[in-house]
């Protein structure tokens, strides 16, 4: 064997010699590839041709820029040797323009980098938390939000977000609750759909486009106790008829990228599954583009004790279905000797680099790879507007004692008090890398500035934040609020405390906050209580206590101005709960779609203090419900208040009995029978009462912000096609099953107005 022969055969594949000894790719000219004129597939090939195996590994590889002296130096090194095919966490602009310059003119075959970040809820601008994006129920202002994070985030040289988060999140004791839509599949399915449509925009190769990631992939949202990097078990039929529906959306909705989670799933990590990242996702629903592993994911199989070493974790994770590996580094160092050892296939290897390449050409990188997007975008008027708008939208009234809000005319003085009434970081919420909190407009801010003319703003802070157990500032807040017409207090979490990483045990406000409500609510002066978190919290003592309460997940950079307008009937609150509050932390897991059991609880069951002592053993009413806590939660799925109100009658269906392939008309009369012009959610729920297995007491699968004048009705119609009745059944086939079914129509998941219905075969 000569030398030539020697390193051709180390270096590439037969391909590889093929195109390296003819000079031409198997697709003709060793320059189609970059003839944008061409079909992305002939391109790919003739790129896929031309490459050596070490470039194609390196385009599976992923790692994270730092900035310090070294690191401009480093990384163009590894570019321009094609050992990198994406950076994350790139430090500036101008770092993102000179690696791009470097792998397109210093690498030999010129592939672009595929430059990422985590962009979740805005790059500049910060959007509420998903969790309270989701909470709008409104498709329009969260399409709109990601595609502001991806116009503001291009002007930077990035073009690929790990985002929409779309795990089914039951337990808010998980930090991540607050990346995701929520405990509903439809209403995630539809906010999946709006965010990847967001992002990604109407044209990929725009330079404003930002391919989107589909995470986590799949079930990390049913992590046992509500811990991040921990166990789930989802047998297959949950699996595909809750937890794989927003996946299955984001995919009809062209996502480009997926990113498989960190959990491992009855003993098989999500980043080693092969039934759910190729069988499924490739086999079944036709995705054409890539796979990352979440950081270091491919690596942790070790931890898991899925796989002997970092090795054995690369072979799974290519054989599986993960196509880039983010950060740890285990392909490019393994995966030669895998391939002598047949281990691995060559053609597995080209598919994955083909996924990547694929999705490099369709987004236009190969023609337009630096940066077009002009900085001044960020901050722009129409961003903040739209920011306050969604900040609006999110804002849940949970309470209205006597009408307090929004606050009268007569209110002269207030207090505005609380830890995160001026909390300029804290209100931006979990993962914000980018946004700047010397931005972020505070409640403080928006009082002083739009009302400071009218009212009297006194504040005093009480506490320094959410977790101060330093009580002194109390007293002062109590005598402020003696020589006031009402008082805002803002409670509820710093921001580092939901998020990765940030689970919880106890969901109780910490710190000294319940104190200071506490103390205020003592005052007898007019009580509004704000909370800003990023997970419902266990609140039901400070609800009590106060005659109004506005929850709002963490609501970004114009969150102030937002809440300042709620409280003074500038707009009316519109938000609704998009999870199930829960009374007490022992309840978890608490979601409204659950099923019925055997002995469903009825409402009149003998509580703990209802219990005579030496009571004689009985079953106490034999139903399904906890001693201390009853049976219900604090709030409903759905629920949110607002200044109208709003009565639903006149339910009606456009006939009581249907075929599978028939489209369901529902109708009711929604009147606003308050003072105050507002906007209520009508929403629409079924029940399935028999099947092949046990369904759901209630399911979601429809939803219309409707606003109303005082006095103004209005009929709201629902158009639901039966095939939106299909479940995973006992044959585990997705069908729609003929029987017995009801509707209802109304304001949250308890709606009391329904109708019945069947569906015949």
């Amino acid at each position: 064997m000569n030398s030539i022969t020697r390193l051709l055969l180390t270096g590439a594949g037969i391909i590889g010699i093929t195109t390296l000894l003819t000079g031409c790719g198997a697709s003709g000219s060793p320059d189609l590839y970059k003839d944008s004129s061409q079909p992305v597939e002939k391109r790919v090939e003739s790129l896929l041709s031309q490459m050596t195996l070490d470039e194609k590994l390196g385009q599976l590889n992923q790692r994270s820029m730092w900035d310090g002296d070294n690191a401009l130096s480093y990384f163009s090194g590894e570019i321009a040797s094609g050992n990198i095919g994406s950076l994350l966490n790139v430090p500036s602009p101008f770092h993102a323009d000179s690696m791009q310059r470097v792998a397109m003119e210093q690498s030999r075959l010129g592939i672009p980098l595929l430059i990422s970040r985590d962009v979740i809820h805005g790059y500049k601008t910060i959007f509420p938390i998903p969790l309270g994006q989701a909470a709008t129920f409104d498709t329009l202002i969260v399409e709109k939000g990601a595609r502001i994070a991806a116009v503001e985030a291009s002007s930077d040289g990035i073009r690929w977000t790990f985002a929409p988060m779309i795990d089914i999140a039951r337990d808010p004791r998980w930090g991540r609750i607050a990346e995701g839509c929520g405990e509903d599949v439809y209403l995630t399915r539809l906010m999946s759909r709006a965010m990847v449509k967001g992002f990604q925009g109407d044209d990929l190769t725009d330079p404003t486009s930002m391919a989107a990631c589909a995470k986590h992939f799949v079930g990390y949202g049913a992590s046992e106790s509500g811990r991040d990097y921990n166990s789930t078990f989802i047998p297959e039929r949950l699996l595909r008829n809750i937890y794989l529906p927003p996946f299955e959306e984001a995919c009809k909705a062209g996502c480009l990228t997926y990113m498989s989670s960190f959990n491992d799933n009855d003993g098989v990590p999500a980043s080693g599954n092969k039934f759910v990242l190729t069988d499924i996702l490739r086999g079944e629903w036709g995705f054409n583009g890539f796979v990352v592993s979440d950081w270091a994911s491919v690596g942790e199989m070790v931890n898991h004790g899925f796989c002997a070493d970092n090795k054995e974790a690369a072979m799974k994770g290519l054989n599986a279905g993960v196509d880039m590996e983010m950060e740890s580094c285990t392909y490019i160092t393994h995966m030669k000797e895998l391939l002598d050892e047949g281990k691995v296939k060559i053609d597995d290897i080209d598919k994955s680099v083909a996924n990547i390449l694929r999705v490099k050409f369709m987004l236009g990188l190969f023609e337009k790879p630096y940066i077009a997007t002009p900085q001044e975008v960020k901050y722009s008027e129409p961003h903040l507007a739209a920011a306050k708008e969604a900040a609006m939208k999110s804002a849940i009234l949970l309470k209205n004692d006597n009408d307090v809000l929004p606050l009268s005319q007569g209110v002269k003085r207030i207090l505005l008090t609380g830890p995160l009434a001026d909390a300029r970081h804290d209100q931006m919420g979990t993962w914000v890398f980018d946004g700047e909190k010397d931005k972020t407009v505070t409640l403080l801010d928006a009082l002083r500035k739009e009302y400071g003319n009218d009212i009297t703003v006194i504040y005093e802070p009480a506490l320094g934040y959410s977790r101060d157990k330093n009580e002194a500032g109390i007293a002062r807040a109590v005598n402020a609020a003696r020589g006031v017409d009402a008082v805002i207090a803002v409670v509820g979490e710093e921001s580092i405390l939901s998020g990765e990483a940030h689970c919880l045990a106890d969901l109780d406000l910490v710190g000294a906050q319940g104190k200071l409500i506490e103390a205020l609510s003592r005052t007898g002066k007019p009580l509004v209580t704000v909370v800003m978190a990023g997970r419902p919290l266990t609140i039901k003592k400070q609800i009590d206590e106060s005659d109004a309460v506005l929850y709002s997940f963490h609501p970004g950079t114009m969150g102030g101005p937002a809440l300042a307008d709620l409280i003074f009937g500038k707009e009316s609150p519109s938000g609704k709960t998009p999870v199930t509050f829960p009374a007490r932390v022992g309840q978890i897991p608490i979601y409204y779609s659950k099923n019925a059991g055997s002995r469903p609880a009825h409402g009149t069951e003998t509580l703990i203090n209802d219990i005579p002592q030496e009571g004689g053993q009985t079953s106490l009413g034999n139903t399904s419900y906890w001693l201390d806590a009853g049976f219900g939660p604090l709030f409903p799925f759905g629920y949110g208040l607002s200044y109208g109100k709003f009565d639903y009658a006149d339910i009606a269906l456009d006939k009581t009995s249907y075929s599978k392939d028939d489209c369901i008309t529902a109708t009711a009369k929604l009147t606003n029978s308050g003072k105050h012009k507002a906007t209520e959610v009508a929403q629409l729920y079924i029940r399935d009462h028999a099947g092949s297995v046990t369904r759901p007491v209630k399911e979601l699968k429809g939803f219309e912000r409707v606003t109303l004048s005082p006095g103004e009705s209005t009929t709201v119609t629902f158009r639901l096609p039966v095939s939106e009745l299909a479940f995973y059944g006992a044959d585990m086939k997705k069908n729609v099953e003929a029987g017995d079914f009801t509707l209802w129509i109304g304001g949250d998941s308890d709606c009391g107005l329904s109708t019945p219905f069947s569906v015949t075969d």
